[in-house]
C-alpha cells in the first residue's frame, strides 16, 4: 500500500531546466491555461519569467516597462470585480455568438471559470509602460493612433517572452485586459501614478490540466501576397 502523492518540487531549481525546452516545442504547445490550482507560486519563479521578458526589444531600446507582481487577495478581489463586471457584457455577447460551436462553449467556459475563480489564482503580473513627456506635454495628452500603437508595441514582445517562459517552466498562463477595462480604476487598485499605464494581466499558476499541441487555422488561409485577398498558397 502506498502513500499519497508527494508534494511537487516547483522551486526554481526544480523547474528552471524546462527553459531548455526547444523553442518550437513551447510555441507550439503554448495556450492560454486559465484554470490554475491554488498553490503558490515560488517568488525566484515569478522574477525569472520577468527577467526573461526583460530580454525582448522595446521602442528605442526606452526599456519603459514596469511590471506588479499581485499576490494580495484584497488587490485581486479588486481587479476581479472589475473583470467580473467586464464579462457579464462580454461574456454574455459570446455566449450568443457562440451557442453550438463546441469548441468556442469551451473557451467561454475556461473564460468563466477564471472570472468565478479570479481571487483564488495565485499570483497576477501586470505589465505596464511607463510614458515619458512629449514635447513638454503632460504624458497623459491623448496621442495619435501611430504613437499609441508605437507606445504598446514596446510592452507586448516581452509579454510574449513571459509567456514562453511560463510555459516551459510548467506554469500556466494567459494574457487578458478585461480587468483592466478602466484604466482610471486599475491606477487606483494599483497604486499607479499617471505617467504608468498598466497595459494587460498575466495570471500565473500551475495548471490543472496538461499542456498539448495547440489547433489554428491553415497558414495558407490567413497569408495574402501584396494586397488583402491575393492568396496563392491557399
Amino acid at each position: 500500500m502506498t502513500g499519497p502523492d508527494p508534494t511537487p518540487d516547483r522551486s526554481l531549481a526544480a523547474v528552471e531546466a524546462g527553459l531548455q525546452m526547444p523553442l518550437v516545442d513551447a510555441m507550439l504547445t503554448q495556450r492560454a491555461v486559465r484554470r490554475l490550482l491554488p498553490d503558490p507560486v515560488d517568488d525566484a519563479v515569478v522574477l525569472r519569467c520577468i527577467e526573461l521578458a526583460l530580454k525582448a526589444p522595446t521602442g528605442s531600446n526606452g526599456q519603459n516597462w514596469e511590471f506588479v507582481v499581485v499576490k494580495d487577495r484584497d488587490t485581486k478581489a479588486r481587479l476581479g470585480q472589475r473583470y467580473r463586471q467586464a464579462w457579464r457584457l462580454y461574456g454574455g455577447a459570446g455566449q450568443r455568438i457562440a451557442k453550438g460551436d463546441e469548441a468556442m462553449e469551451k473557451v467561454l467556459r475556461a473564460v468563466q471559470w477564471q472570472v468565478d475563480h479570479f481571487e483564488e489564482l495565485p499570483v497576477l503580473v501586470v505589465p505596464c509602460l511607463r510614458m515619458e513627456r512629449l514635447n513638454g506635454k503632460p504624458p497623459y495628452v491623448p496621442l495619435p493612433h501611430i504613437a499609441t500603437t508605437s507606445f504598446f508595441g514596446s510592452i507586448y514582445p516581452s509579454v510574449q517572452n513571459l509567456l514562453l517562459a511560463a510555459r516551459a517552466m510548467g506554469l500556466g498562463a494567459s494574457l487578458i485586459t478585461l480587468p483592466l477595462w478602466s484604466v482610471t480604476s486599475a491606477r487606483s487598485i494599483l497604486g499607479l501614478p499617471l505617467t504608468v499605464t498598466p497595459c494587460c494581466v498575466v495570471p500565473l499558476g500551475w495548471p490543472q490540466g496538461r499542456y498539448g499541441p495547440t489547433t489554428r487555422r491553415p497558414v495558407a488561409e490567413v497569408v495574402h501576397l501584396d494586397r488583402f485577398g491575393n492568396q496563392p498558397w491557399r
